[in-house]
């Protein structure tokens, strides 16, 4: 594994481990968004796998799915035509960056959090938007 490779993987389980504790103050359980999807129904979110990391000009974000998305892709979606499953759960935590102040070269690590959002597929609960809800937490 590379450098580079190894510092992601690092930035990135920090990452979900920092949203936790920063969401760990709010009663956090109790949100919920109008439609209904509230953030108790990602409980343990902090321990999924990690999909994707990113940069932005301003921010550090990190995409963690469920076991049933993980499942899915393993399986070949969305490249093998077939639908997502009920199930799917994704977790999107954004911060704003810095320059890491520890690290001896450039490298922008996340600094103050600045959201967790969460989409959710389950076609029975959410039939008017084809079984997809979304919800943002800003903070």
């Amino acid at each position: 594994m590379t450098r580079s490779a190894s510092l992601v993987i690092v930035i990135s389980v920090s990452a979900a481990v920092l949203a936790s504790i920063a969401l760990a103050a709010q009663d956090k359980y109790t949100v919920r968004v109008p439609n209904g999807l509230a953030f108790s129904e990602f409980r343990g979110y902090e321990n999924w796998q990690d999909v994707a990391v990113s940069q932005t000009e301003n921010g550090i974000k990190v995409i963690l799915a469920n076991p049933a998305m993980i499942k899915a892709y393993r399986n070949g979606i969305p490249g093998n035509g077939k639908l997502f499953p009920d199930g799917f759960k994704v977790a999107k935590i954004e911060w704003a960056s810095k320059k890491s102040a520890e690290s001896p070269y450039f490298v922008m690590v996340p600094d103050t959090l600045k959201s967790v959002s969460f989409i959710e597929k389950d076609t029975k609960r959410f039939p008017d938007t084809h079984g997809w809800a979304y919800a943002q937490f800003p903070l």
